[in-house]
């Protein structure tokens, strides 16, 4: 990716207009095209002519001497930015046997899932979009770490919220540095209280309005043929991205194994500070098909026997309590839709998994879909699974098909939320010498 910088400045030296053009290359199965967009943002105006590319013209901006401006221009190179987006934006298939995926490095997500149901007609399991583009947001065509000086992350976050409409979608992604909420938005370690850009009411989510879900990885191995199938994408989150300390290298590997198995690895080293990390994948699941409906009437288990209550903004109160005679309990196989009506939207809560002092793989979760056949089988080495239903789900996917609120269903493996602010929780810091791991595995079957 790469773009241009141009601004206009008055006679007493205030700077009126700003002016970015990017261009970035898509690179998809088969073609490459080259894609230019137009955003032009005057006052409270946006007109989107095409998502890809964009001029952004800020109208009015605090005052900064042309100067100054131009100073800051020369260092970062004349007016020529080579993106820390990462690059090329692509799309990267898998297959094995029955099961084949397609994957991109926008958010290192998984875009689709297709295998084949009991009577072996091949469905995607995974909701998502049809194009890169309705996956992006502004963020991904212009990285403010750059220019820090032009415009604040909540100007961009606030543009997003308003104008994109799947801005804040994070369809088979992986999400950091910390997933799930961290209350008010901050934290204490080692004495020093760090404050985040909230994103979610007073609170962060997902990492930040520029999270791990919304920028570019790199692709550093990509292996589709071969008895094992994988690819392997790298980030470098820089010290103070989001607000959290320390650089830290991370790495999420897509593996194909075995009959109908997906393997999923994320790992992350901290170079120079502790940090918190919590890493997930946040695919969105329906077993009888994405565009089949809502998935009330699939069977659930879930391997645990407690779960961390939530306050009405979902922040974990610090109590951890068993599931016995609340609407949670789902150790036997139970429909999700059985005992929904029992909550104000649904599901959105994590769960202590039982075993969870043993660092060997452990079952989370179960699923079973009658009509098609399919099963799914979570497996993990962390300490709890968010279970979410997809409570305000209301977006146009593949094809054209309507998602609606309960469309989908997902088991994020994880930390507990909120763990930075809460020591009885199990601890998401990592350090220079204590790297971070997370292992999934998906056992897909039918029945």
């Amino acid at each position: 990716m790469h773009g241009l910088l141009f601004m206009a400045g008055s006679a007493n030296g205030e700077v009126n207009s700003l002016v970015v053009l990017i261009h970035y290359q898509v690179n998809t199965t088969g073609y490459r095209r080259n894609a230019l967009s137009l955003f032009s943002i005057s006052h409270v105006q946006l007109q989107i002519k095409d998502r890809a590319c964009f001029i952004f013209c800020v109208e009015k901006m605090a005052k900064f001497s042309a100067l100054f401006c131009f100073i800051v221009l020369v260092i970062s190179g004349c007016a020529c930015i080579d993106s820390a987006m990462g690059g090329e934006i692509g799309i990267y298939e898998l297959k094995k046997g029955n099961l084949s995926m397609k994957l991109t490095n926008y958010g290192a997500r998984i875009i689709s899932l297709v295998l084949p149901d009991k009577n072996g007609k091949l469905g995607d399991v995974a909701l998502g979009f049809d194009t890169i583009e309705e996956f992006m947001t502004l963020y991904a065509l212009f990285h403010v770490k750059y220019f820090p000086f032009i415009i604040s992350l909540e100007l961009f976050y606030e543009i997003d919220r308003l104008f994109v409409q799947n801005a804040s979608s994070p369809f088979g992604a992986t999400v950091g540095r910390v997933a799930n909420r961290i209350s008010n938005a901050q934290f204490t370690l080692n004495g020093t209280v760090y404050k985040l850009p909230a994103n979610s009411g007073n609170n962060t989510i997902h990492g930040g309005p520029i999270g791990f879900s919304k920028v570019v990885w790199k692709v550093k191995k990509y292996n589709p043929d071969g008895p094992v199938p994988y690819i392997v994408f790298a980030y470098h989150s820089f010290d103070g991205e989001q607000g959290f300390p320390g650089d830290l290298l991370v790495k999420a590997t897509y593996t194909l194994l075995g009959d109908n198995q997906l393997c999923i690895t994320m790992e992350a080293k901290a170079r120079n500070k502790a940090t918190p990390v919590n890493l997930v994948n946040h695919a969105f699941w329906n077993l009888g098909g994405h565009n089949s409906g809502d998935i009330l009437s699939e069977k659930i288990q879930i391997f645990a026997s407690r779960y961390t209550p939530v306050d009405s903004k979902l922040i974990p109160t610090g109590e951890i309590v068993t599931v016995k005679g609340t609407p949670y309990d789902f150790l036997k196989p139970n429909t999700v839709g059985s005992r929904i009506n029992e909550l104000p939207k649904g599901y959105d809560i994590n769960y202590a998994l039982d075993g969870s002092g043993n660092k060997k793989l452990r079952k989370a979760a179960i699923v079973h879909d009658e009509k098609s056949g399919r099963a799914m089988e979570i497996l993990t080495n962390q300490p709890g699974v968010q279970f979410f239903t997809s409570n305000t789900l209301n977006v146009k996917g593949k094809g054209g098909f309507m998602y609606k609120p309960h469309g989908a269903l997902c088991l994020e493996t994880q930390g507990f939320p909120d763990s930075v602010n809460h020591p009885n929780f199990p601890s998401q810091i990592v350090n220079p010498v204590k790297p971070y791991k997370h292992y999934m595995l998906f056992k897909f079957s039918t029945f």
